[in-house]
C-alpha cells in the first residue's frame, strides 16, 4: 500500500519546521559582561569564592572591629552577608539578636507584689537613704584629696589638678563627648579608645560627660573598658558610670534598654569587678528595688560565672542586713547549683538562723530563698544546723512553702562531723 498522504510526516524538512507556529524561539544570548556577573553571583551564593578574597574580607572585618568597635548587630549582619546570606537573612539575624537582648522581660514582667508584701518589705528597708555618688563627685573628691595630700609638694600639684590637662586634649575629648551623646552605631572616635591607657583616665573620661551618653555609647564604652582596664579600674568604671546609668534607666522606663542589658552581660567578663562594683554596692545601699534585682539577676542567671566569685558574693550577701533584693540575688546564685565550700553553706545557714528572734513578718521572697537553699544543699547541712533550722520554721511559717522546707530537711542525710574537721584543717 502506498503512504497515506493525509498523515503528517514524522520528520519535516528544515524549511517546514521553521515555518511552523510552535517553533522554539531562539534565546537571547547574554553579553559577556552579564555572563561574568552571573557567574560571580552564582559563585557568591554557592560559597565558591576564592580563598584569597575571603581572607581579605575577614581581615578587613577584623580591622574594622579592632579600630572602630562595630556594634554586635552590624558585625553579625556583615558575617551573614559574607557567608552568602541575603539582606533579609541578615536583617532577621539582627532582629533575633534584638529579641534575645530584651528577653529579660520574661523575668520581671509578671512580677507582682501585693500590698501586704510591700508593707513587709518596707519594714526591712533602711530609714536613712545614702546618697548615690556620680562620676563627677568621685573625681572632684579625688582631686581635692590629692591636692590636700600633696599641698607640701608644690612640684607635684600640677600633675593631679584637673586644669593642668592640656587645653587641646580638653577640646578633643569634649568633642568626643558630643559624638557619644548622639551615637547610635558604627565607628567610634579613636581618641575614645585611648582613655583606658591614660594615667588620669578618670579625669579624661569626665570630660566626655558620661551622663549624656546614649545607651549604645554606654555599651561600646563598657566593651572597651572591660577589655582594657584591670580589675580595680574596671570596678570603678562599673560603680561610678555603669551602675548609676542602669538604675536611672530602670527608674524612668520601668525596664532596661537592650544596649544597657548587653553592657551588663559584657561587664560580667570581669566577674570580680562586676560583683564589687555593681552587685555588692547595690545590696549594701539598701535602696535596691525588686525590679532592679530581678533585671540584674536575670543577667547572673544567664551567664556562666566562676564558682569562687559566686561563692564570695554569696558569702558577703548572707552577712548583710536583710532586704527583698538580697533574697532574689541569693536565690539566683543558689540555683546555679555550685559545689560551694562548707564555709559558704554555714554562712547561709546562719543567715536564716538570725531570724529566729525576729518578730517581723517575713515576705514570701524569704521563704522561697529558704526553700531553694534546702533543696540544693540539704546534704551539706549538719544535723545540728538542721535542728536549728527547724526551730526557725516554728517561728516563721508559710502555709504552702514551710511544709516543703520541713520535708526537705527531715528526709535527707546530714553532713558528717568528719567533713567539718577536714574543712577546718584545710
Amino acid at each position: 500500500m502506498g503512504k497515506d498522504k493525509g498523515v503528517k510526516r514524522r520528520h519535516a524538512g528544515l524549511a517546514d519546521q521553521l515555518m511552523q507556529e510552535d517553533r522554539v524561539k531562539p534565546l537571547k544570548r547574554a553579553k559577556p559582561s552579564q555572563r561574568k556577573q552571573e557567574k560571580n553571583d552564582s559563585d557568591f551564593v554557592e560559597g565558591k569564592l576564592s580563598v584569597r578574597i575571603l581572607d581579605q574580607a575577614r581581615q578587613q572585618q577584623d580591622e574594622l572591629e579592632e579600630e572602630f568597635g562595630l556594634c554586635v548587630s552590624n558585625k553579625k549582619k556583615h558575617r551573614a552577608l559574607l557567608s552568602g546570606s541575603s539582606e533579609a537573612d541578615a536583617a532577621a539575624i539582627s532582629d533575633d539578636e534584638d529579641q534575645d537582648s530584651t528577653n529579660e522581660d520574661d523575668f520581671y514582667e509578671h512580677l507582682e507584689i501585693n500590698e501586704e508584701d510591700e508593707k513587709v518589705l518596707e519594714s526591712f528597708m533602711p530609714q536613712e537613704m545614702t546618697e548615690r555618688k556620680t562620676l563627677a563627685d568621685a573625681i572632684m573628691e579625688k582631686i581635692r584629696d590629692k591636692e590636700t595630700e600633696l599641698a607640701s609638694h608644690l612640684s607635684e600639684i600640677s600633675i593631679v589638678r584637673g586644669h593642668s590637662i592640656d587645653e587641646r586634649v580638653v577640646h578633643v575629648y569634649k568633642g568626643v563627648g558630643q559624638i557619644l551623646a548622639n551615637y547610635r552605631s558604627g565607628k567610634l572616635p579613636k581618641a575614645f579608645k585611648f582613655i583606658p591607657s591614660l594615667a588620669n583616665w578618670e579625669e579624661v573620661l569626665h570630660l566626655t560627660d558620661p551622663d549624656k551618653w546614649t545607651a549604645a555609647s554606654m555599651y561600646q564604652g563598657t566593651r572597651i573598658f572591660a577589655s582594657n582596664l584591670n580589675g580595680k579600674m574596671a570596678q570603678r568604671f562599673y560603680n561610678l558610670v555603669l551602675l548609676p546609668r542602669i538604675r536611672d534607666d530602670i527608674a524612668e522606663y520601668k525596664k532596661l534598654n537592650p544596649h544597657l542589658y548587653m553592657a551588663l552581660k559584657k561587664a560580667l567578663f570581669k566577674p570580680a569587678a562586676f560583683f564589687k562594683g555593681i552587685l555588692l554596692p547595690l545590696c549594701e545601699s539598701g535602696t535596691c528595688t525588686l525590679r532592679e534585682a530581678v533585671i540584674i539577676g536575670s543577667v547572673l542567671s544567664k551567664t556562666s560565672i566562676p564558682v569562687l566569685h559566686s561563692a564570695a558574693a554569696l558569702l558577703k550577701i548572707a552577712e548583710m542586713d536583710y532586704s527583698g533584693a538580697n533574697s532574689i540575688f541569693m536565690r539566683i546564685l543558689l540555683d546555679k547549683k555550685y559545689a560551694l565550700p562548707f564555709r559558704v553553706v554555714d554562712a547561709v545557714v546562719y543567715h536564716f538562723l538570725r531570724f529566729v528572734g525576729d518578730s517581723r513578718t517575713l515576705p514570701v521572697l524569704w521563704h522561697q530563698c529558704f526553700l531553694t537553699f534546702v533543696q540544693r544543699y540539704k546534704l551539706d547541712i549538719s544535723a545540728d544546723q538542721k535542728e536549728a533550722l527547724l526551730d526557725v520554721l516554728k517561728a516563721h511559717t508559710h502555709e504552702k512553702i514551710t511544709p516543703e522546707i520541713r520535708r526537705e530537711i527531715v528526709n535527707s542525710t546530714s553532713r558528717s562531723r568528719k567533713d567539718d574537721k577536714v574543712t577546718m584543717e584545710t
